[in-house]
């Protein structure tokens, strides 16, 4: 991975001015860099990290990650049903993994009941869907390599005289 890409995937707000100081070339050859990955299709998109922790409650979502066994299809293997189930809007994330099952999804939903019925009413019934296993998010502590700063509620108990 080249230079210029390495400092966007760590602060996509980084300037082309800044990236051609760090890199020591011009600027108008950074920027058509930059559109060249970004027509090419190598840069998706640029977006921010949130704690969202920090965020009142009820802006938060659930998350969770499921595990998917599938039926590979004859002639494309997993990328047919791969690509049928991330096109639901539950699903954030999607991966074909090696180990006990297929597919790693991560979901998410305005609340548990949104992501359960995800599971139970739309993957789960899925010809060639073999099974599924649901692990609920609890707490993030990590995302996309970002420590994010936890929110520290004071344990102390009050004491009045």
């Amino acid at each position: 991975m080249d230079n210029i890409l390495t400092i966007l995937e760590k602060d996509a707000r980084t300037t082309p001015e800044e990236i051609a100081r760090m890199t020591k070339k011009k600027v108008s050859s950074v920027k058509k860099i930059i559109k060249g990955h970004e027509k090419s299709g190598v840069i998706v998109k640029y977006k921010t990290v949130l704690n969202k922790e920090m965020l009142r409650i009820d802006a938060r979502e659930v998350r969770a990650l499921i595990e998917v066994n599938i039926v590979p299809q004859k002639n494309v293997g997993f990328d047919y049903m791969a690509e049928r189930i991330y096109k639901f809007p539950e699903v954030i994330s999607c991966h074909l993994v090696s180990g006990t099952y297929d597919l790693l999804l991560i979901a998410g939903g305005k609340d548990l009941h949104t992501v359960a019925n995800f599971v139970a009413e739309k993957l789960s019934p899925m010809q060639n869907v073999r099974g599924t296993t649901t692990h609920f998010l609890l707490k993030t502590y990590k995302e996309d390599g970002d420590i994010l700063k936890q929110v520290e509620k004071d344990r102390r108990i009050a004491i009045s005289l």
